[in-house]
């Protein structure tokens, strides 16, 4: 098969339709599967689509390997295609080019792709970490009783602040960036004002990070309707505007980040480069970008690695105001994980963040003519990323 052939064919192939967003910030006694429901009954409804015609579903749970199953028995949904594969918080954008390979090959036609968790109101951290040590056990670090996964990004934080010169003030920018966001939307869990002093001042939590560099641990729950791009466009007359998969590409190289060959170099270099190839687009051509922010040198790197700059030019590209409202770069337009919501996994709330852009729903954060979207997951310890190019137009 020509390569070349193939991905031209399959850019811009399926489109997102409907989005849904519930139990944000606290649930408010309900469980994972309601609110899942709730945002996937929202995404189904929007799509123009019924549940009877939903015939694959994609999700993933950070606590249950039969979630699939279980969800899809919850939502009375018969799939012909099913898919939970794991990558932690990548995984949702995985899951696009998962469903697009479904869809072009013809083993399903309407992919509902959700997730929720409430973390917040039904905390239990310590059980699930002690279950994770057993069921995932990290032979080289488990005995050294880390603080993870905080004390592993701090790792490539401090190795990226030796080698490159990263400051402590542009790690905070980020954080800062993401609440100015958060502040113009009404969804986001955190919005009081924060000042770079603030996030330097705070608690430390493991060195150069302190609670303020650190995502939200919150309740919430989202999901999407994926389709064709030609049954995208005959629903578009009475329902909401496709937005266009042009690119996507994942890519993972370890779980552990003591076998991460450089801290400063993430996957992410080869899951841009898939994502930029199938859509026939530079990074200069991207209009907003959503990235993976659970920590505040998560941005800085995968602005480097995607190639919005030179590898070590990530913390001076985010200062000064760049990635904040009414910046250059417009960037976690909805608060990211910093500021707006944080459900253990995070990357689903990326792609609807992106969609309401590219609609111009945004409101009072409406980036002014977005028309293409970067969206990037990473889960586990940089482990694995996962990167989608979105567009309103084909």
């Amino acid at each position: 098969m020509n390569t070349n052939t193939s991905r031209a064919s399959s850019r811009g192939s399926i489109a997102i339709l409907g989005t849904g967003l519930a139990g944000m910030g606290h649930a408010g006694g309900a469980t994972e599967q309601e609110i899942i429901a709730q945002a996937s009954c929202q995404a189904i409804a929007r799509s123009g689509l019924r549940k009877a015609d939903i015939d694959g579903i994609i999700t993933a749970s950070l606590t249950s390997p039969w979630w699939v199953m279980r969800m899809a028995e919850y939502l009375g949904i018969r799939p012909r295609f099913s898919d939970s594969t794991m990558f932690g918080g990548s995984a949702f954008i995985a899951a696009l080019k998962i469903a697009q390979l479904a869809i072009d090959a013809g083993e399903c036609e309407n992919v509902l792709i959700c997730y929720g968790a409430t973390p917040r109101s039904v905390p239990s951290s310590s059980r699930i970490n002690q279950m994770r040590a057993e069921l995932d056990p990290q032979p080289y670090e488990h005995p050294y009783k880390a603080f993870n996964p905080v004390s592993s990004y701090a790792l490539a934080a401090a190795r990226h602040m030796y080698e490159y010169g990263t400051t402590r003030q542009q790690l905070a920018e980020v954080a800062v960036a993401a609440r100015q966001w958060a502040r113009l939307n009404p969804d986001a869990f955190s919005k009081k004002p924060l000042s770079v002093d603030d996030v330097i001042n705070a608690k430390m939590i493991s060195d150069p990070f302190t609670t303020l560099d650190c995502c939200l641990v919150t309740d919430g729950a989202g999901a999407i309707v994926v389709t064709s791009a030609q049954c995208a466009k005959a629903l578009h007359a009475q329902h909401a505007q496709p937005i266009y998969v042009l690119g996507s590409g994942f890519a993972h190289w370890h779980r552990q980040i003591s076998c991460m060959e450089d801290l400063t170099v993430t996957p992410a270099v080869e899951s841009g480069r898939k994502a930029f190839a199938q859509a026939g687009l530079r990074p200069a051509d991207i209009d907003v970008v959503q990235l993976y922010d659970a920590f505040t040198i998560n941005p800085i790197l995968f602005l480097e690695d995607l190639g919005f700059c030179k590898k070590g030019e990530g913390g001076a590209f985010v200062s000064g105001g760049r990635i904040a409202p009414g910046g250059a770069f417009p960037m976690n337009t909805n608060g990211g994980g910093l500021s707006c919501v944080h459900p253990g996994m995070y990357s689903l709330f990326l792609i609807i963040e992106a969609v309401t852009q590219l609609r111009g729903e945004g409101m009072a954060r409406q980036v002014n003519g977005a028309q293409t979207a970067l969206v990037h997951g990473n889960g586990g310890v940089l482990s694995s990323e996962a990167t989608a190019i979105l567009s309103s137009e084909l």
